[in-house]
């Protein structure tokens, strides 16, 4: 069975403990998470997460299922191949010297990315987009020397007005009759 990347976006309760109960219910199926973020949801005592797993449909489809039956899980849906919205941030803290700062800020504007710090000896470059602008600009980078790298991994949404989990008491297309409207 061919493995791909599937992304799982899950609501979640705002509780302490239930980024522990999801994720151990990966490492006892085996799976290895490739990113993770999490964050306040538009919701109240909500949150949303963002999970990147490497499997086979079948396998990621069986954990899904069991995610979702985990007391503090509201919803999880595997949004792999629909119309999706994906970003990634990083930090990359890259060595500069006098002569070599100026090629540095020409490969940055390139990128559309932004220098946030400045010292001495090195500059560090704030990067958004998907994942292969955020590779390519390091691999660029590379070159000069790469002293430190923060990644936030994988965020996404689904794309147009229909939300991925709608509210209780709200239809599917209650969110795309809210665009129409607008």
């Amino acid at each position: 069975m061919a493995t791909t990347k599937h992304t799982l976006v899950a609501l979640v309760a705002d509780k302490p403990g239930v980024l522990n109960r999801m994720s151990s219910l990966f490492r006892r199926r085996g799976f290895n998470i490739e990113s993770i973020a999490v964050g306040h949801s538009e919701l109240p005592h909500l949150s949303r997460m963002t999970v990147v797993v490497d499997g086979s449909t079948s396998m990621v489809e069986q954990v899904r299922k069991q995610l979702d039956k985990i007391v503090d899980v509201v919803k999880v849906s595997d949004i792999t191949g629909e119309g999706v919205i994906t970003r990634e941030l990083a930090l990359i803290k890259v060595k500069a010297t006098a002569s070599s700062r100026s090629e540095i800020i020409q490969i940055v504007d390139i990128f559309r990315a932004n220098i946030v710090d400045v010292v001495a000896d090195s500059v560090t470059i704030e990067v958004t987009g998907d994942e292969q602008k955020v590779n390519s600009l390091f691999d660029l980078l590379r070159t000069f020397g790469i002293r430190e790298v923060v990644r936030t991994g994988r965020i996404a949404m689904t794309r147009g007005g229909l939300r991925l989990i709608p509210v209780a008491g709200e239809s599917s297309n209650t969110a795309a009759r809210e665009k129409k409207a607008a």
